[in-house]
Parts: C-alpha cells; structure tokens; sequence
C-alpha cells in the first residue's frame, strides 16, 4: 500500500516536472517573439527617422533652390534693363553727330547674349513639375526598394502599435511646444520668486516647496519644458527640493518613534523585529544624510536654505535622540520575557538586547536617565537568570 502511495506521488510529480518544463519553453519561445518584435520596432523607427531626414534635406535644398533663382531673376532683370537704357542712350544720338565724330563715338551695346546662354539662365528657374518628380520618384524607390535603407521590412512594418506610439510621441513634443509658448509669463514670474527667496526655518522651505510643486504640476513634463528656459534656477531649486524633502522624512520618523508603543500581547519575536526595522530605518537615514552632511550644508549656505538642523544640536540631532525610546522599550521587553519565562532561550535574547543597546548607545552618542534605568533592568535580569 505504501509503495503504490510512493509511485503514485513519483508519478505525480513527474507529471508537475514535465508541465513546468513545458511552460518554461514556451515562456522562452514568447521572450524570443518579444524580442524579435522590439529589433523590428527598432527598425522602423530607424527606417522612418532615415526618410525623416532625407525629407528634411530636400526641403532644405528646394528652399536654397529656390533662393538661388530669385536672385538670379533679380540680376537677369537688373541686366536687361541696362541694355535697355543703352540702347534708348544710343538711338536718341543725332546722326550727323555719329558721321563726324565717328572716330570718338563708343562703341556699339553689346549684342544679345547667345541663345545658349538664355536656355541656361532659363534652365535654374523654378520648376515646380520637377520637384513633384522627384519625389514621386523618391517616394516610390523608398517603398519598393527596402535595401537602400539596409533595414528588413514587410508588408505589415507599419504596425497599429507602432503607428500609434509615434503619434503619442508627436502629441507629447506638441504638448511641450505649447507650455513652452502659453506658461513663460508663469515661469518667469517663478524664476524670479525662488531666485529672491530666503528663508529662516526649514518648515518655510518646506511649504514654499509644495507651493511651487503645485504650480509645476501644470506642466506636461517639468524637466522638458523648463530646459527651453536658461534663466530657471535649477540648482536652487533642486537644494530646496533635497532640503525639503530631508526634513519631511526625519520629521516623519522621528514621529512614528515618538508614537511607537510596544504591545504586550503582540508574540515577542514579532514585536522585537518590527522594533529593530524601525531602528534600520532611523540609522540608514540619518547615517545617509551625515555623510553627505557637509556638502548639502554648504551648498544650503550659498542658496540662502536653512541649514542649522543638520548640526547634532539641531532637528538631525534631536532624531537621533529619539532612538532612545526604541532602545528602552526592546531591553525592557526582554526583561520582562526573561523574568516571566525562566526556561526561555536567555542567552539568545541577552545577546539581541546588549546588541541593539550597544547600537543605539553609538548612535545617539550615549542614554539618557530613564533609557539607563531600562539597561540596569536588563542586567540585573540577566545575573539574577544566571544565579538561577
């Protein structure tokens, strides 16, 4: 009976094995087509951007084309009327005039240029049936002869997505064309707000940061529309943003901690885990901001941002302080645990509260009364288990 059991289950399993393999396959099979699809997508793209540009460069060429016949017609004109004006000069000459002083007459205009010469100069005006050709031609060659682009393409390179994705993209530079036009009157009068800003607090930094996020937020892409605009004061801006954004964070932990009261009757595994991930996450950040704590305070200094609450006699200190609180409720949780279960694993608990009490102790740079009081606790229950 336990045999059939066993094969029963081998054969089970073996079946789960073979169904695994099989979606394996055809996950990879699925990656290959996606990835096939994307070197096609990149194809098009790079086959539409190539008769992008050569549009671009024939209508550059028609435009210095069409430049070059205006003022060839000019000169023409400017030409035949010089002719003109001679030739009237010589014809009003008296003719008994030209039979004496034929010796000092000038000599004759000039005869017409020759027939070859008018073909040329009529040859370089403007020809609006050529320039269709040509791009008829063009047109043509560019969809029936796929390898002067070196680019594969089929019957279906046009896709819906494709097609609907470049008209996204083409919507998206629109959209940022208009902003730049219709809100450089607001983005002046923002430049010169943050430029001529100072502040005293960083709370004021803080508030005046959501008021010109708010004010941003109307833009279809910040970073895209303001680079058209030299005079923006992106590193000031960019300071109070860090600055803001510092504070809100120590300002939100040193609150959760403020806050944080252990219960009882949560398991004490469960309770000293979450109690340490809040310590982590007190330590990496303001270990994180220390490090970085003389450039942000310099930089700070130059924009005219508050910078004293970064000083251990500040607001960064006064976080640091609060991770007393993390350390005096653990020990006193693990002297409770150890008072009231003797046969508990004390070492392992000792170890974890002399741990996070060393930790704490580093971090805030010593303990405060009641946070000793807490320690003492802690020791006394770990003679007294000892004695036991």
């Amino acid at each position: 009976m336990l045999k059939q059991e066993e094969e029963s289950l081998i054969h089970y399993l073996k079946k789960e094995l073979e169904a695994s393999l099989l979606r394996t396959d055809l996950l990879e099979k699925h990656n290959q087509e996606l990835k096939q699809e994307v070197i096609h997508l990149k194809s098009q793209i790079t086959a539409l951007k190539a008769h992008e540009n050569e549009r671009k460069s024939m209508l550059w060429k028609k435009l210095q084309s069409f430049n070059e016949v205006t003022k060839n017609d000019v000169s023409q004109q400017q030409q035949q009327q010089q002719q003109q004006q001679q030739q009237q000069h010589y014809l009003k000459a008296p003719a008994d005039q030209g039979a004496v002083k034929g010796s000092k007459l000038l000599p004759p205009p000039p005869p017409p240029l020759p027939s070859t010469t008018l073909v040329g100069s009529k040859s370089i005006r403007r020809v609006p049936e050529v320039i269709e050709f040509y791009r008829m031609i063009t047109k043509k060659d560019l969809h029936t002869d796929p390898k002067k682009n070196h680019v594969a393409t089929s019957p279906l390179a046009f896709t819906p997505d494709m097609i609907g994705e470049i008209e996204n993209r083409s919507t998206y530079l629109s959209a940022i064309k208009s902003d730049v036009q219709k809100q450089k009157q607001l983005i002046s009068s923002l430049s010169k707000q943050v430029e001529s800003a100072a502040f005293k607090e960083v709370s004021e930094v803080e508030a005046f940061m959501k008021c010109l996020d708010d004010q941003l937020s109307l833009l279809v892409d910040e970073r895209a529309v303001l680079k058209h605009f030299p005079q923006w004061p992106e590193q000031k801006v960019d300071a109070m943003r860090e600055a803001s954004s510092n504070y809100q964070n120590l300002w939100n932990l040193e609150s959760e901690v403020s806050a944080y009261e252990d219960n009882p009757k949560e398991p004490l595994v469960k309770a000293l885990a979450k109690m340490q991930a809040l310590q982590d996450r007190l330590e990496r950040n303001v270990n994180g901001m220390e490090r970085n704590k003389e450039s942000m305070m310099k930089r700070y200094k130059n924009f005219q941002i508050p910078w004293n609450w970064l000083l251990n006699t500040g607001f960064l200190g006064q976080v640091k302080l609060s991770s007393l609180k993390i350390a005096r409720e653990y020990m006193k949780r693990i002297t409770k645990e150890m008072k009231l279960n003797q046969n508990s694993d004390d070492n392992n608990l000792l170890h974890q509260g002399a741990k996070l009490a060393y930790r704490v102790h580093q971090f805030a740079g010593g303990f405060d009364t009641e946070t000793i009081t807490a320690f003492q606790e802690l020791k006394k229950a770990a003679m007294n288990g000892r004695e036991q």
